[in-house]
């Protein structure tokens, strides 16, 4: 772990972390503007990760989001429909947005656990089947036992996958690697694990699955866009961020808004470079932007 700090020169400061998010707190509700809650509306991968998902559930929500901009047209799209791999040729063959991307969670999506070739085979098919964007998760049972070599080669052999895929069909395809921050407790480990899952050649790093106790968090998020700086400063390579689980008001939005802001820049402030995983936070949004009660999705 410690080499990760030395090589990028940075350690998480917990004190200077809560100073600087109790800063962007006492500010926030004089800071957001409608304008920015549009653009926190377009960089939202809308998902639906349910049990009970079934495939007229997932054409129903692609129904609506290809109708959408009928609606509201002074909105962007959401950046892409998140579902499990399975309803990937659902999105595929009915999407008419383009610039909506297909999202899928895979390599034994929220555990990791499971044989490595299992992971592999679900990610290289969620591709094929028309897969834009892949989340997966780091391997905790590696991570959290000190064997960060055999977690970077898990998330090495995903990306190979990804990309081979992706290759095949003339096209690239984007690799999310979920942290699961709430079970790595400590700010130490959330700051290797982004190293770790950078280094191996993630896109973008998430916070959270969404099904453990403890999702997305203000401190974590802070971290984790610390160590995309730090490694954006040692390899000229910019990484994306992406908070997931519980976030769903238009105040949490705006928090990650202004955290990304604050540590990354303007710069970071895209689509390209930035997401939410949100279920809820569609409707909140529009509700609040438009004043009024709305239930689109």
């Amino acid at each position: 772990m410690e080499h990760y700090f030395k090589k990028y020169d940075y350690r998480p400061d917990r004190d200077s972390i809560e100073r600087n998010l109790d800063m962007i707190a006492s500010n926030i509700d004089s800071a957001v503007t409608p304008g920015i809650l549009r653009a926190c509306f377009g960089m939202m991968d809308l998902t639906s990760l349910k049990n009970n998902d079934t495939p007229s559930a997932i054409k129903k929500l692609v129904s609506k989001v290809d109708a959408f901009k009928k609606s509201y047209p002074s909105y962007p799209n959401p950046a892409s429909i998140c579902v499990f791999p399975d309803f990937v040729p659902v999105i595929k063959e009915m999407k008419q947005s383009e610039d909506v991307h297909i999202t899928a969670v895979a390599g034994v999506f929220p555990h990791s656990q499971s044989f490595i070739e299992v992971k592999e085979l679900e990610c290289r098919m969620a591709v094929e089947a028309g897969a834009d964007e892949i989340d997966v998760v780091l391997a905790l049972n590696a991570f959290l036992d000190g064997d960060f070599e055999r977690a970077s080669e898990e998330l090495r052999v995903l990306r190979k996958a990804v990309d081979d895929a992706a290759s095949a069909r003339g096209r690239k395809a984007v690799l999310k690697v979920i942290l699961e921050t709430g079970l790595l407790v400590t700010p130490e480990n959330i700051a290797a694990a982004s190293f770790l899952a950078m280094e191996a050649g993630a896109d973008f790093i998430k916070t959270s699955t969404g099904k453990t106790e403890v999702s997305a968090t203000p401190v974590a998020a802070y971290i984790m866009c610390e160590c995309i700086s730090a490694y954006y400063r040692k390899t000229g390579r910019k990484v994306g961020f992406k908070p997931a689980g519980g976030i769903s008001s238009s105040k949490d939005a705006a928090s990650y808004y202004f955290i990304v802001s604050t540590v990354l820049g303007k710069e970071w402030l895209d689509k390209t470079l930035f997401r939410f995983g949100v279920s809820r936070m569609a409707n909140n949004l529009l509700s609040d932007i438009e004043q009024e009660r709305v239930s689109y999705f």
